[in-house]
């Protein structure tokens, strides 16, 4: 541990009290000593958000921890630390730790050797509403696929809310973090999967061949699959639509292809 000086009263550079007392509250981290603890114990840090222009020691000590684990930092103004802050004693940094362990990869296409079935998994694009991903757990749950992938960027991790909305789905279907969707295709492809994506200009998804070792990749509302992913996958899916207006939730629209793949598997 880098060792640096230690002075009464505000760190000038970065504005918080040397001394202020710091707290674990839920998934909120907040304060030097608390978050370097975190890290150090080997908790899973989501995001870690640092007070920009703050350099001094303790804060390259939390950075290099940050990095051992690839967590994601973001650094942003002393205005919105106050509002990630639950305690206002942030002490120029706030980390958002999961709720649950991640798996692996690896651990979920063994989850599909050791049921003998032919592996199937839901990989999510950008989904970053927390209620959209527990439902999407819920429901890859009840269908039975081993597992869901997400990505570290541009997405919400397993937070409280996530568990939540899962309705306990978190604790028995494993998510995995990468840190690049496409590569991770790549790779699954290699274990012999096929991808089918879910995009409004597709095929419609009676039409197509979803049995066999299958992924699914989902996006987010308002953006859909971003197109490196979507490149990366066999075919694309459109879930037939007879309303007045043009997009379905998320969270529903995985839920409709991940039920046709149940569908074509028992048939």
């Amino acid at each position: 541990m880098e060792k640096t000086k230690k002075q009464g009263g505000k760190n000038r550079e970065c504005g918080f009290e040397e001394n202020s007392e710091e707290r674990d509250s839920g998934n909120i981290i907040e304060g030097r000593h608390g978050v370097t603890e975190a890290f150090r114990s080997g908790r899973t840090i989501d995001k870690l958000y640092i007070l920009e222009g703050c350099q001094d020691g303790p804060i390259l000590t939390i950075k290099r921890e940050a990095k051992k684990q690839d967590t994601i930092i973001k650094y942003v103004t002393k205005e919105r630390l106050g509002q990630l802050s639950e305690t206002g004693k942030h002490q120029g940094v706030v980390a958002v730790a999961a709720a649950y362990t991640y798996a692996t990869v690896e651990e979920i296409l063994d989850r599909a050797r050791q049921r003998q079935e032919q592996p199937f998994i839901l990989l999510l694009d950008g989904i970053e509403d927390p209620h959209n991903l527990g439902a999407i757990i819920r429901t890859a749950n009840l269908a039975g696929a081993h597992g869901v992938i997400i990505p570290k960027n541009r997405a919400v991790g397993l937070t409280a809310a996530v568990a939540r909305a899962s309705a306990g789905a978190v604790n028995y279907t494993p998510v995995a973090k990468v840190t690049n969707l496409s590569k991770t295709i790549e790779d699954l492809k290699k274990e012999g999967m096929w991808f089918v994506c879910a995009d409004m200009g597709g095929t419609s998804m009676y039409k197509l061949d979803l049995k066999g070792p299958m992924g699914l990749v989902v996006g987010s509302e308002g953006q859909g699959v971003s197109r490196l992913v979507r490149e990366k996958c066999d075919m694309t899916a459109a879930i037939p639509m007879r309303g007045d207006i043009d997009s379905l939730n998320a969270s529903v629209a995985a839920g409709i292809l991940a039920y046709e793949i149940v569908r074509q598997r028992l048939g």
